[in-house]
């Protein structure tokens, strides 16, 4: 995901001294370690692996729908290496 983010004020002056005194490469890391530590302190996502996992399977759901396609069983899949 992209996307595009304009700061201002306080916001700006916490980002760059993240970046000054060394704790973030770079103002966008910086933004990455809250995001972390929001999800730290809020358990907003408890198993993220398992979040991204589901995600990605809906994600393949959804295009193979769109395209008319389905699961094959395991069966099928293998039967012509049996």
């Amino acid at each position: 995901m992209r996307t595009t983010l304009a700061f201002e004020g306080v916001p700006v002056l916490i980002l760059d001294k993240a970046v000054e005194i060394g704790l973030a490469k770079s103002k966008t890391d910086a933004l990455r370690m809250g995001i972390f530590a929001l999800n730290r302190e809020y358990h907003l996502v408890d198993d993220v692996e398992l979040e991204m996992v589901g995600r990605k399977i809906e994600e393949e759901k959804a295009e193979m729908k769109r395209k008319g396609l389905e699961y094959l069983p395991k069966e099928k899949a293998l039967a012509k290496y049996r």
